[in-house]
């Protein structure tokens, strides 16, 4: 068993084993992502890729596989001919059941001595104490392996628990990286940058200052094949333990004292551990649930959830999730945190929106809508920060109307922008640790989702119905409009 910290270690040859290699994941993510970290130096020298499945491929097969499922997936001014081959070159076919023990042999077989071994587990999480515990006994963990977990991790604590401590009979934490893909965004690592690197910022970053703070996650693409997992799974577990909690974190958190990674995680588990409890009164209260019927998105017709395949006929899984949260903490009293994400909304969009309070006496008249200041910070289709301020209407008069000061960061820094995945993958091979959640961060993440699961069992009621192509059903805006919020698109 390896549980000492790592040691620092000069760099040294990777061996990238990925299990889960013929996957839906890896064709469009993992392998796109480490073509871009190739052809842009970031690997080390002398790197191999072992592709780990249980099909009965050749190598060739799987190079074949590459070029039909991933290479479409790299984009297209980046793909050199050239620089692609000497990509293939790097890789290996193991095939592996994991669940044969005998099968790891192969797998030691195949892995050279004296590398760094990294784990990336593309798989349901329900193999990662197999696949650890199998790797461990044809003795490929060592001190200098590193173990890449995927969300979810687990169904709920208890079974989050589970997995934290069979893979932490293996692996040292500092071994292990659990990915959160939304950590790897550039406009969220930025988020840092923007809230303790400047100045003007750091007072107002607090109540009573900040009226409201939004975060949506909303896409436009419905379950697809991913129907089975989805069902069982949810938009709670899918989207809000993970994605929504982590961005809650990095904009509620405390300065850290460095940035070293536990600093940086030391304060975002404060946050965790601050979320105000949910009661079942609460739940009723402050948590919506939706199921999207038919509708059109982007002037397409699309199937309601319960029309999708594999989707049972009476199912209750919720495809929308609206909330709203409290930190117990002096810095964000009585400050409501929106959280909101869905499928099938009416477009692809996630942003951070901080409402900052009202004047406490406005001697200039505001116009017939009651605007005041914001802070956008977009993630995705476009990143960009945009502060919304007041200025003097044209003509006569002192009417106030909103203006934006944009930051489009894609025009800012003209240079490449590493994805999300690419970036991470990065980390991993070169030890950072920072953008990757500490079993504690987990843990206190499921301590606070699961009472919220277990309310909506108890109160039997079934998600509310929403038009694909909308934002969510109406109670969403009711959520928002009994402390006179709006979402930043009904405003």
């Amino acid at each position: 068993m390896t549980n000492q910290t790592t040691q620092a270690s000069p760099e040294l040859p990777l061996d990238m084993i990925i299990f889960g290699g013929g996957g839906d994941l890896s064709a469009r993510k993992l392998l796109p992502a480490l073509y871009m970290a190739h052809q842009h130096c970031n690997l080390p020298a002398n790197t191999r890729i072992l592709a780990i499945g249980r099909k009965n491929w050749t190598r060739d097969d799987y190079l074949a596989f590459m070029e039909e499922h991933s290479k479409p997936f790299v984009e297209h001014k980046a793909l050199d001919p050239a620089s692609w081959d000497k990509f293939l070159s790097l890789f290996e076919y193991v095939r592996v059941d994991v669940d044969s023990a005998a099968d790891y042999a192969r797998l030691a077989e195949a892995s050279r001595a004296g590398v760094r071994r990294v784990f990336y587990l593309a798989t349901a999480p329900a193999l990662f104490t197999t696949i650890c515990d199998n790797l461990a006994a044809v003795g490929l963990v060592d001190e200098h392996s590193r173990v890449v977990l995927e969300k979810p991790l687990g169904h709920d604590l208890a079974s989050a628990r589970e997995i934290n401590h069979s893979v932490g009979q293996h692996f040292a934490e500092t071994q292990i990286y659990r990915i959160d893909h939304y950590l790897g965004k550039e406009t969220v690592q930025n988020l840092m940058v923007l809230r303790f690197g400047n100045a003007i910022f750091g007072p107002l970053w607090q109540a009573p200052y900040i009226k409201s703070v939004q975060i949506t996650v909303a896409e436009d693409v419905g379950v697809g094949s991913r129907a089975g997992f989805y069902d069982e799974t949810g938009a709670l577990r899918d989207m809000v333990q993970n994605h929504l909690l982590q961005l809650l974190c990095i904009v509620a958190m405390e300065p850290p004292v460095s940035l070293d990674p536990d600093a940086v995680r030391d304060e975002k588990l404060k946050v965790l551990r601050s979320l105000r409890r949910m009661t079942d009164e609460d739940i009723a209260r402050d948590t919506v649930r939706g199921q999207y019927t038919a509708g059109a998105v982007g002037g397409e017709p699309v199937k309601g959830y319960l029309q999708e395949d594999n989707v049972p006929a009476d199912s209750r899984a919720e495809t929308f999730v609206a909330l709203r949260a409290h930190i117990n903490n002096w810095r964000w009293a009585n400050v409501p945190f929106y959280l909101r994400t869905g499928k099938r909304m009416q477009k692809k969009v996630s942003e951070i929106v901080i409402e900052f309070a009202d004047l406490p006496f406005a001697i200039i008249p505001a116009g017939p809508r009651n605007y005041g200041n914001r802070l956008v910070i977009q993630l995705q289709p476009a990143e960009s920060i945009q502060l919304q301020m007041l200025a003097k209407e044209p003509g006569s008069g002192l009417k106030m109307l909103p203006v934006n000061l944009n930051l489009d960061l894609e025009q800012a820094f003209t240079e490449r922008r590493a994805e999300a995945y690419e970036r991470l993958l990065i980390d991993v091979v070169r030890g950072r640790l920072t953008h990757f959640m500490r079993r504690d961060e987990l843990e206190a993440a499921w301590t606070w989702v699961e009472p919220i699961i277990e309310g909506w069992k108890r109160s039997g009621d079934r998600p509310r119905n929403y038009t694909a192509g909308t934002f969510g059903p109406a109670a969403s805006s009711a959520l928002m409009a009994r402390e006179n919020n709006a979402w930043s698109e009904e405003s």
